[in-house]
């Protein structure tokens, strides 16, 4: 694969360490949720809430830190502002039953996991690899579809669920953190 110091790629690879933070803070995100089952919907709103306005932002910085290096930086910057809105309207409605906060989810899982399989569909041309990306969105997907599909599933299975999604997609963002910090350093060799 051709890497360029101008490409998609690139951004991502000088900002490694943004996938390796997002990553880890899905996986701390997941475990706690694992080891506190018996939380509270409450505090699983405002977790959650945490959570993608976190990601939200690091990935619109990650975005506009590229913006002049290549025509789809956008990509990236719409996966950070969905992930954005999706916190604040988390916060600014508190109250919400578990009902619309699973729908918050599906929303947003799905939103950004296709965002991230088009991204990945970008940088196929510019490293080997990208199906890190990919695979996340799909997991993404998946996760998203399966929440809409079984809205009468309990509060714990929920937080299992979101447990499970939170860590498997953590591991892959650590993954390709660090194959892009890799492709990085042979890029500047």
């Amino acid at each position: 694969m051709n890497f360029t110091n101008n490409g998609l790629a690139a951004i991502l690879a000088r900002n490694w360490w943004v996938l390796l933070l997002r990553g880890l803070v899905a996986i701390a995100f997941g475990v706690l949720a694992w080891v506190q089952p018996g939380i509270t919907i409450a505090a699983l709103v405002l977790l959650f809430g945490a959570y993608t306005l976190v990601d939200g932002v690091l990935g619109a910085w990650t975005a506009i830190a590229g913006r002049k290096e290549h025509e789809h930086w956008w990509v990236l910057l719409l996966w950070g502002v969905v992930g954005i809105a999706v916190g604040v309207m988390t916060f600014v409605a508190p109250g919400v039953t578990a009902f619309a906060l699973l729908f918050y989810i599906a929303i947003w899982a799905v939103a950004t996991g296709v965002l991230q399989i088009v991204a990945a569909v970008r940088l196929r041309k510019e490293i080997a690899g990208e199906w890190l990306l990919a695979l996340g969105g799909l997991a993404s997907v998946v996760f998203g579809v399966l929440l809409m599909a079984q809205p009468g599933a309990g509060a714990l299975a929920l937080v299992w669920l979101i447990a499970t999604y939170a860590v498997v997609f953590g591991i892959v963002l650590v993954l390709l953190a660090f194959k892009l910090r890799g492709l990085r350093s042979r890029a500047g060799s």
